[in-house]
């Protein structure tokens, strides 16, 4: 059942306590039947809703016993060790929790602020600056130098 509909069915049963006639207005303007609002109305909570329920209360108890500093892997770990919780639980199902509560980790990871350095290349001095040549094109040189500006 979708996350819409359950608040419209939450809504129209507390608006028309003690109001008579009133839950017909509100169902036509829903757009429901009768027998959809009162079949949610009388239904049973099944298996994975009530571990849905429990796994959201645990999960939100360990977030504000670490102070929202605490991850998913980090809760994951403290539900495997909590007593209530007597089923299995998945990293899936933490983060999926967590999104649904709309809690996140206050804590960043350290980012280190590295940036890579230009290479530099360093070429043998050969002629070791003595540039007498008997005769041309014995010796070519080349200078590279970078300037900065601004």
């Amino acid at each position: 059942m979708n996350e819409q509909r359950k608040l419209a069915y939450c809504a129209i049963r507390e608006v028309s306590k003690g109001n008579h006639g009133s839950i017909t207005k509100l169902l036509k303007i829903v757009g429901v039947t009768r027998q959809a609002y009162y079949k949610w109305l009388h239904r049973e909570e099944t298996v994975w809703e009530s571990h849905d329920r429990l796994l959201k209360e645990r999960v939100q108890y360990w977030f504000d016993f670490h102070y929202q500093g605490i991850g998913a892997g980090n809760i994951l770990v403290n539900l495997q060790q909590d007593e209530l919780i007597d089923f299995p639980v998945t990293f899936k199902q933490v983060r999926r929790v967590m999104r649904a509560l709309n809690i996140r980790c206050q804590i960043r990871r350290k980012r280190h602020n590295r940036v890579k350095q230009a290479e530099q290349y360093l070429q043998d001095n050969v002629l070791n600056q003595n540039f007498d040549v008997s005769a041309p094109n014995e010796a070519w040189l080349s200078d590279s130098t970078e300037l900065t500006y601004g």
